[in-house]
């Protein structure tokens, strides 16, 4: 049970003393060791009272219903709406963050709205959202409010989805992801260089949370890398990838390959081209990635799905809106029978492409 010091700031779990008086955080692979008063690089974990508290229990960057197809996940509940939201800052440090205004906040009045967790459920309901994500930064920084909210949800019927970089550590992970339904984890490069220099985090953490929730839960699995030109583009760094893919998650896992845009710290890098994507999707499919996709370009092509057995358009996409749905009720090929990997309503959503802004009333 949340045990609140004040109306925003709860105690945590995930921490320990050390000999010199700091604590160390243990929620993240950082392992922040802090003194009194201070912060870790997520600024919304602080040492306070001898104790690690999360500062930012209940408030908000914002609240919206999108397309789940824009979290990105293409096999869960396809053209459902969506509560999403958000809080502020972030255990990495990634140069090209596309929120940095939300995820690198230090301005506690970033967060502008207030929710507890059972009216995010309620009003979540309230609006025809089958599921609820904790995304826009990192859900692992609001764990104590994540969970809380999941938990909600599981009470009314919803679905709860996590967009995570997955730099998590093991225990509190597991508690995190018993709640969850779903998530699509970035999967950023597959160096460890690049993770360093370009996150300020390493690999083999996210790698052992991808295995982790493949393996040991029932939560459906998406990932996402952002190709940025020069960085992580390779052949051959893709090659490796997509085979880790298969040999150590399966074949079915989606994967999602999303174009680059100059922001935040890496201002001095162009624009991935539509055509680097269409590679790195061509070589997932030829290393036996079942279903592999582009983001942030348009081409209906690679962003629809395909049986795995006979080939037919399965569901039929451009951008966010849904046309072909060939599935059957059991979520099998109409063609050949073939089941698709993943969790589907015996009818499609129709939400389409609309983002709505949510007013929590508070």
């Amino acid at each position: 049970m949340t045990t609140f010091i004040t109306a925003d700031t709860v105690t945590t779990r995930y921490w320990h003393a050390l000999a010199d008086g700091r604590l160390q955080c243990d929620l993240c692979p950082r392992f922040c060791k802090l003194h009194e008063g201070q912060r870790g690089l997520c600024f919304v974990r602080q040492h306070l009272l001898q104790q690690i508290v999360m500062t930012s229990y209940g408030r908000s960057s914002g609240f919206a219903i999108d397309p789940i197809e824009k979290k990105p996940l293409n096999h869960f509940l396809p053209g459902t709406p969506i509560f999403s939201f958000g809080t502020a800052g972030c255990n990495l440090a990634c140069k090209f963050c596309q929120n940095w205004d939300i995820s690198k906040s230090r301005e506690m009045d970033t967060l502008m709205s207030r929710a507890a967790p059972d009216a995010i459920a309620k009003v979540a309901l309230q609006h025809g959202c089958s599921s609820v994500a904790y995304t826009y930064n990192d859900p692992v920084i609001f764990h104590e409010y994540a969970v809380d909210t999941a938990q909600a949800c599981r009470e009314l019927g919803l679905k709860s989805v996590a967009v995570s970089a997955g730099y998590v550590c093991a225990e509190p992970r597991a508690e995190f992801y018993d709640w969850m339904d779903a998530a699509n984890i970035d999967l950023k490069a597959f160096s460890e260089d690049y993770y360093f220099k370009i996150t300020g985090g390493h690999l083999q953490p996210v790698l052992e949370t991808l295995q982790y929730l493949k393996h040991e839960t029932q939560v459906w699995l998406e990932l996402t890398t952002l190709i940025i030109p020069g960085e992580n583009d390779s052949d051959a760094e893709i090659e490796a990838m997509t085979q880790w893919v298969v040999e150590h998650l399966g074949p079915d896992v989606p994967m999602h390959f999303t174009a680059f845009h100059p922001d935040w710290k890496m201002t001095d890098k162009p624009r991935t081209q539509a055509n680097s994507l269409l590679k790195a999707r061509a070589i997932a499919l030829k290393n036996g990635v079942r279903h592999a996709y582009v983001g942030n370009v348009h081409d209906k092509a690679a962003d629809s799905t395909y049986c795995s057995h006979c080939g037919g358009l399965l569901i039929g996409r451009d951008w966010y809106v849904l046309s072909d749905w060939n599935l059957d009720t059991a979520g099998c090929c109409k063609f050949c029978g073939t089941a698709c990997a993943g969790h589907f309503d015996a009818l499609p959503g129709r939400w389409g492409a609309k983002r709505q802004s949510v007013s929590m009333g508070f």
